[in-house]
């Protein structure tokens, strides 16, 4: 399958992330999923006339073109011309041989949040109009419109993240190359569910002082980030601490909250990233699956139930109390 790669509105993290994918060779990992790599800015040697030829032969057909992945937001303004951003020696604005080229790909991904709903490209008074490929946040349009379909039938995939995993990526592709990725594999953001079905929350290393509602108070801490330091991993759709990145890390792990990177709008929580907002001393976000009622019982229960070991390490930089040694009395 030809793979066509192009770059919007945005910094280009989701490239660099993927550059750390963990693999040899990314162009022969892919090209073993029966993927051709026709075009990326930052890999191919095609540039100038080149390149723009290669989109023309796309659009009209002389070239077949299975999968279009954009890179970054759809760049509209200003005032809905698109000149914000021309694709350069063409005259024209990117969005328009955007269109034109999902109109006729087999396939198109929006890789990141923020081609996927606008994402931190779109905050603010977002004096560039900036939008995802059917989406604004969580508004379904976009560029494309609620109702597009790519050829084969499914609506834009959203590989969101920011950035995105460089494995939901290949994963993506390669289902799209095999053909085993439906719109039974696409969660209701259309994202696919080899990791939106997972929260951030499950593998978390916090998990411990999480269910003890053992708390961390300042950045350094070992305790859950949830109650005080605006962690979201119980609400974000995403496997971050079961596919680790790098094969080690994770934002949690490494000291940093959730901040829900995969969810269209997270650029704008309406607070500090690194502040829990509450009402009444109980935090407005709380996990997906869980009444309030239950949340505050259970909080109180495991607050009362917290061994001294997980109370005093919750608020230290490094594990000071170290579990018991004792026999289990299992044979």
């Amino acid at each position: 399958m030809n793979l066509l790669w192009l770059q919007s509105g945005g910094c280009g993290g989701c490239t660099l992330s993927l550059f750390n994918a963990d693999v040899r060779d990314l162009p022969a990992t892919l090209a073993g999923c029966g993927i051709d790599l026709l075009w990326h800015p930052s890999l191919s040697e095609a540039s100038g006339a080149d390149a723009v030829n290669l989109l023309r032969d796309c659009i009209e057909g002389r070239v077949a073109l299975d999968i279009l992945c954009l890179e970054g937001a759809v760049m509209r303004g200003p005032q809905g011309s698109g000149r914000f951003h021309m694709l350069a020696g063409t005259g024209e604005p990117m969005m328009a041989w955007v269109r034109r080229l999902a109109a006729v790909a087999r396939h198109t991904v929006a890789i990141g949040s923020c081609a996927a709903f606008g994402g931190v490209t779109r905050g603010g008074s977002n004096p560039g109009e900036a939008c995802g490929l059917q989406y604004e946040a969580e508004e379904a349009g976009g560029l494309l419109g609620e109702d597009f379909r790519s050829p084969s039938g499914l609506p834009v995939i959203n590989v969101a993240g920011c950035p995105t995993h460089p494995n939901w990526v290949i994963e993506t592709l390669a289902a799209l190359a095999q053909g085993t990725l439906g719109v039974d594999d696409l969660d209701g953001f259309a994202r696919p569910r080899l990791y939106a079905d997972h929260l951030v929350h499950h593998g978390c290393t916090r998990n411990e002082y999480y269910e003890f509602k053992a708390s961390a108070e300042k950045p350094s801490d070992l305790g859950c980030l949830m109650e005080n330091m605006g962690c979201k991993g119980t609400q974000a759709h995403a496997d971050c601490n079961i596919r680790l990145w790098n094969g080690e890390g994770s934002c949690t792990r490494g000291g940093y909250a959730c901040i829900s990177c995969t969810e269209p709008g997270f650029e704008e929580p309406g607070h500090p990233f690194a502040v829990t907002p509450k009402v009444a001393g109980i935090p407005v976000g709380l996990p997906t699956d869980m009444p309030k009622a239950w949340f505050v019982a259970l909080a109180a229960l495991s607050k009362s139930a917290t061994p001294k070991r997980v109370r005093d390490n919750a608020t230290a930089d490094h594990q000071i109390v170290t579990p018991r040694t004792r026999r289990t009395g299992l044979k």
